[in-house]
């Protein structure tokens, strides 16, 4: 009796694809940039560059993510 075993490579999750995970990355720099040039509402621009920060750094990690 033979078993026929595949050798398969191991399966990672489909959220830690770079895909969607960078389209949300720039969506969020996006977001801060509008932050940063609204003219309303001082909170926001408070936040904007963090927000930005925060983006551009989420971009650096994923775009180290396999596709």
């Amino acid at each position: 009796m033979s078993v026929d075993v595949k050798k398969s490579k191991p399966r990672r999750s489909a959220w830690l694809r770079r895909g969607r995970l960078e389209n949300i990355a720039v969506a969020v720099i996006g977001a801060g940039f509008l932050m940063m040039f609204q003219p309303f509402a001082m909170s926001l621009y408070t936040w904007s560059f963090v927000t930005l920060l925060a983006g551009t750094a989420m971009f650096i990690v994923v775009s180290k993510f396999p596709e």
